[in-house]
């Protein structure tokens, strides 16, 4: 084993480098809800009818938002936490930007009670550059 170890070491050290990647995601994701991409955020809200809640500030929502996202600012979040409490037992997917207010929202919601809670990858930004549909409706 330990002449395999020698033989080998690149090898295992990027396996142990890899294994420890994917332990930290998993670390991470669960105090601030697992990241989804933009097109596991769309089979979500198509497939298990997921709740979309836009967290940023109302002049960025207006620019442009996902079709049927729910717009609770990141600043009145806590206040206006009860208007989601049907969406308990579904999905809910938050987003901003680019992803580091909708995180703060997404710990917000697991302390709350949520268990489906996911943070989209690369926020709006990402969706929009995955050419999935923008409203300003």
């Amino acid at each position: 084993m330990e002449a395999f170890i020698k033989d080998n070491l690149p090898w295992v050290g990027l396996a142990v480098f890899s294994g420890g990647m994917l332990l930290w995601q998993t670390w991470q994701a669960r105090g601030a809800g697992a990241g989804v991409s933009p097109m596991q955020a769309t089979l979500m809200i198509n497939r298990e009818d997921a709740v979309v809640v836009d967290v940023r500030e109302a002049a960025e929502y207006g620019g442009g938002h996902i079709p049927n996202s729910r717009h609770i600012p990141l600043s009145q979040f806590d206040k206006r936490l009860p208007e989601l409490e049907k969406f308990k037992e579904r999905a809910v997917i938050v987003n901003c930007a680019s992803g580091n207010r909708s995180s703060s929202a997404c710990g917000a919601l697991r302390r709350a009670g949520f268990a489906k809670v996911f943070n989209l990858s690369g926020g709006i930004s990402a969706w929009d550059q995955a050419g999935l549909p923008i409203t300003k409706k």
